[in-house]
């Protein structure tokens, strides 16, 4: 006995339906299409890496042996019309357009300075942010009996210093820009209300 080489010389076309056949080597394209029309051939290889967007087969391409193919149905894209030239409304100048350029480029914690002044949670509470120094932290404390009152008067500051900031403490009533209450000193303690 002795050594034979033998191999397929063939290639395996599916339907999208799952139905399968085999054409001998060698083949182009073309030869499939002519019997399905309106159906196009994808290589199994592009369609594993590009998936839907894999690109159809040229007629012309000469199909490999021991390859799988897939014919599937050409899609129908909708018929273009005439083109036409789309122009804007807004007439803007190159110093305007970077203008935008440069507005666009803010980052977000720059406009949410600009958002309304109280956030309101589901509940219809009020978020308040509030920073002051630890002596007038220890000072509200002494002086009050219970967590009420400290809240009471925590807010009575929120509304006398109207959401300014002072040298000693940082009122923003809205939970907004956390970059004003970097005026007081390190010793500050952040407390927030939640209703």
């Amino acid at each position: 006995m002795g050594n034979a080489f033998g191999g397929k010389r063939s290639v395996k076309i599916m339907n999208i339906t799952g139905e399968t056949f085999k054409l001998k080597t060698p083949v182009q394209a073309s030869s499939v299409l002519q019997n399905h029309p309106g159906h196009v051939l994808l290589a199994s290889d592009a369609v594993v890496h590009f998936g839907a967007r894999a690109q159809p087969l040229e007629p012309h391409h000469e199909l490999k042996p021991r390859r799988l193919y897939f014919l599937v149905e050409q899609p129908s894209l909708p018929e273009a019309g005439m083109m036409r030239r789309v122009r804007s409304g807004v007439h803007m100048t190159a110093k305007d357009r970077l203008e935008s350029l440069m507005l666009s480029r803010r980052s977000a914690s720059d406009i949410s300075a600009v958002r309304s002044a109280a956030s309101v949670d589901e509940s219809g509470g009020v978020r308040v942010r509030l920073r002051l120094r630890k002596a007038e932290v220890e000072k509200l404390m002494a002086e009050t009996k219970d967590g009420a009152d400290v809240a009471e008067k925590i807010v009575g500051l929120c509304m006398t210093g109207g959401g300014g900031a002072t040298a000693e403490r940082d009122v923003h009533c809205g939970g907004g820009a956390r970059g004003l209450a970097r005026q007081g000193t390190s010793k500050s303690r952040e407390i927030a209300l939640l209703n």
